[in-house]
């Protein structure tokens, strides 16, 4: 279980900055969807009901349009989980050594991906649309010189605030390891 205080595979003297998940403006707008999804079977039932009642009352088409609803709504339920574990498990941990991004792909797939403070070359914020410059949530690019490129904080808010946190633990990484360079001397 991830927490505050614990961290796996931590480093000697690594201690957790910030965790970061997508702005709750996104699950929201999730919920505000599935709530939608969940009122339209009973729409449409009502729409039935006053134009062909007979629909509803027949031997077949009764028990079938329950059974359909019934899996339409099991497959909403579904999706909706499947929404809500995606927005709380991924996760961005900023550390004073690294930054750690935890991508969960599906139920049972996960990726975990780093990068050490000291390689980060670039980082970029990016807030694009109304929505998100009003409640203040978009991206952070981290470019490094690794194989993996560039990571991506997607939809995380105050992206501003983030992108300065990384750039001066990455200046203090620098004058760190050039402090120990000169003390080797």
């Amino acid at each position: 279980m991830l927490s505050k205080y614990h961290l796996p595979n931590q480093l000697p003297n690594e201690k957790i900055l910030k965790i970061i998940r997508k702005d709750i403006f996104i699950l929201l707008k999730k919920i505000v969807f599935f709530v939608f999804l969940t009122i339209l079977p009973l729409v449409l039932f009502f729409v039935i009901a006053m134009s062909q009642p007979q629909f509803l009352s027949g031997k077949i088409t009764y028990p079938l349009m329950v059974l359909g609803t019934s899996a339409y709504y099991l497959f909403i339920w579904l999706f909706f989980f499947f929404s809500f574990i995606d927005y709380y498990l991924d996760v961005w941990l900023i550390t004073n050594e690294r930054i750690i991004d935890i991508e969960q792909k599906g139920f049972f797939s996960r990726v975990i991906s780093e990068h050490k403070i000291f390689r980060i070359q670039d980082v970029t914020s990016e807030v694009h649309g109304v929505f998100p410059t009003i409640l203040r949530y978009g991206q952070v690019f981290v470019q490094t010189a690794g194989t993996k490129q560039r990571f991506n904080f997607r939809q995380i808010p105050n992206p501003n605030k983030v992108r300065d946190m990384i750039i001066k633990l990455v200046e203090r990484k620098k004058r760190e390891i050039q402090n120990e360079e000169k003390n080797n001397i």
